[in-house]
């Protein structure tokens, strides 16, 4: 199976749906991913589960109608223009709800299977913790509309990063594969990936924007990944080190994280890789990269 933990843009099509990841897959359990397409006119359908779901407007605007015991009604989402344009607007929807998603353009939503029964909720873009995190040619940025300090979620960890041509992201690599309290969580992650070319940078149109996806053992368990990554493409960490995430020069990086686990404990504690954790004490004599943030005003 040796591309079960890589799976390229349109390889996994369910329904009207371009990708799904779900426990259909050997050795998933804990998170799942839909990304559709819509154009006016069109719905793409969500059915009633037992699952907490996160829809994120990649680019373009919805329509959301949901219904359930987490809570019934109708939620516009603004969305962005892309995922280079900053945070968006984004609805949360507890678990057991159904919904038809309507509108223009690209749409993600994140699944985390579970029980327990939280209130729908509409997070504004104004409202979701922008974190610029690193620094150097580390730097990146950080919309964490997902994470336990902003949503009230039963096991979701979801957030997405924008990280500038040429940089390195998800560094040092690091893992979270191991229960240990308080210093270690045990998750399963999805990266799914978007790339374009730099701002303000003036590429032909035979460019083709991609980063780059390393994934590696932490243990006894084999796991060996080293992908190129395009528009749409999705990576799975069932376990160890993984990063960096790498934006080659001349193109932005993209990705969206969706995170769950067995644990008791909705947290994202993380161990790094000992042989490259010290270069975080680099950042302390570094500036955070100028192009950041990104936003709409961003050139």
């Amino acid at each position: 199976m040796e591309n079960t933990w890589f799976i390229p843009r349109g390889s996994r099509p369910d329904d009207d749906w371009t990708d799904v990841v779900d426990g259909r897959i050997d050795g998933w359990a804990h998170t799942g991913l839909r990304t559709g397409t819509l154009t006016d006119g069109g719905e793409l359908r969500l059915q009633s589960a037992a699952v907490e779901r996160i829809v994120v407007p990649l680019a373009g605007s919805f329509d959301v109608a949901f219904a359930g015991a987490a809570g019934t009604g109708s939620q516009a989402l603004e969305g962005r223009a892309s995922v280079f344009d900053g945070p968006t607007d984004v609805l949360y929807l507890g678990s057991g709800s159904s919904a038809t998603i309507t509108g223009s353009g690209r749409v993600a939503v994140a699944e985390v299977p579970t029980d327990q029964v939280h209130p729908s909720t509409y997070i504004a873009r104004q409202d979701v913790p922008v974190e610029l995190r690193g620094a150097g040619q580390s730097s990146r940025q950080v919309h964490n509309f997902g994470t336990p300090a902003a949503l009230d979620a039963a096991k979701a960890i979801v957030c997405e990063v924008i990280t500038p041509a040429g940089n390195w992201s998800s560094y040092p690599p690091h893992k979270h594969d191991t229960h240990r309290d308080g210093a270690e969580s045990n998750l399963e992650e999805i990266y799914y990936y978007e790339s374009a070319v730099a701002r303000g940078v003036d590429a032909p149109d035979t460019a083709e924007p991609f980063a780059l996806h390393r994934t590696y053992a932490s243990d006894d368990r084999p796991i060996d990944e080293f992908r190129q990554v395009r528009t749409g493409d999705i990576a799975l960490v069932p376990y160890g080190w993984h990063g960096p995430a790498v934006a080659a020069p001349g193109y932005d990086m993209y990705y969206l994280n969706v995170m769950a686990g067995p644990d008791p404990e909705r947290v994202w504690n993380i161990t790094d890789d000992p042989a490259h954790g010290w270069v975080r004490q680099v950042w302390e004599s570094e500036d955070i990269d100028p192009r950041l943030p990104y936003g709409r005003t961003n050139a």
